[in-house]
């Protein structure tokens, strides 16, 4: 299999007009509901042991943040892309991996997307214009008839075809996940970056492993690289300033990820309030915001360009 795929190149950077860079908004949805969490956190924080408790409580869920991150949006204007998950249950997975604290942290406290309460939220978001897209399993990276399976049960949830999306926990075989996506009929992937450091490693633009309209666009921030803003606030901004300002001084293509429950002020505070201060900053200083679908429309990513042409 041939791919053009160069992670030390810079990529192209084709900005829609009227702009000096791009920032790409992009939400995986992994644990929306708090479950077994709670008892970790009840017996690691003994000064919050009760709060921590009080979440098991019927009509307790502090994880379902989808209506305060579309808030956060609606009200500075922009939209962004969630990631479905359809990954395998623990009760579904071998009986020898049920007392393992490697296959309660992939599998346990999953949701169902036959789940009335995320259909409802998906119809919410699609008809706000937010774009919904494929979380690929944490197995599926190489198993291109089970992403398949997710990608239509996904489907089945949005009521149209996804675009595009990201594998669970970053998993990548490349360039082989990036043909499963391409035969699948996905126009790009967002998958390549880290989740403990933050950076342009892939260079400032987007990629065409295959040179054709299959783009890739990388992670530059995933939300667990920031310093802890509720510790210290000015150093996780001080981060995410540095990264918009190298994307506006570089015209480059900015992606990064927000995992719901991390806009959950009780358990995760200042990272709402991070995310608010990126995106307005974003806005103020010439930035393209919104989802990695409506970015392939504006910057025309369907037809193929000379990569020359963009590079500043």
């Amino acid at each position: 299999m041939t791919t053009d795929w160069d992670p030390d190149g810079d990529g192209e950077r084709p900005i829609p007009d009227g702009h000096d860079f791009a920032l790409l908004l992009t939400h995986d949805v992994d644990r929306p509901y708090k479950t077994h969490q709670s008892l970790y956190y009840a017996l690691s924080d003994s000064g919050r042991r009760l709060q921590h408790l009080r979440d098991l409580l019927p009509g307790r869920n502090p994880y379902w943040q989808f209506d305060r991150v579309a808030r956060i949006e609606d009200k500075l204007g922009v939209r962004s892309a969630f990631y479905l998950l359809d990954e395998q249950p623990l009760r579904e997975r071998p009986p020898g991996e049920w007392l393992s604290m490697d296959a309660w942290r992939l599998y346990g406290g999953r949701y169902d997307l036959t789940d009335p309460a995320i259909r409802s939220v998906v119809d919410d978001l699609r008809a706000g214009g937010w774009e919904v897209g494929l979380h690929g399993s944490y197995e599926s990276f190489d198993d291109r008839e089970r992403l398949r399976r997710e990608k239509a049960r996904v489907e089945s949830v949005v009521g149209e075809p996804v675009r595009g999306g990201r594998q669970h926990y970053l998993n990548l075989d490349v360039p082989e996940t990036w043909a499963h996506h391409r035969a699948l009929g996905l126009q790009y992937d967002a998958s390549p970056g880290s989740s403990s450091e933050a950076g342009f490693r892939y260079g400032h633009g987007v990629h065409r492993p295959f040179d054709d309209e299959f783009v890739v666009f990388p992670l530059t921030l995933m939300e667990t690289a920031l310093p802890d803003p509720g510790e210290d606030y000015d150093a996780a901004w001080a981060v995410c300033e540095d990264l918009l300002t190298e994307a506006r001084d570089n015209r480059a293509v900015m992606s990064v990820l927000w995992h719901p429950r991390y806009f959950t002020e009780r358990d995760f505070p200042g990272y709402a309030a991070v995310y608010r201060e990126l995106v307005a900053w974003a806005l103020d200083h010439g930035a393209w915001v919104g989802s990695p679908a409506d970015f392939y429309d504006a910057a025309d990513l369907g037809e193929r360009v000379d990569p020359a042409a963009h590079t500043p």
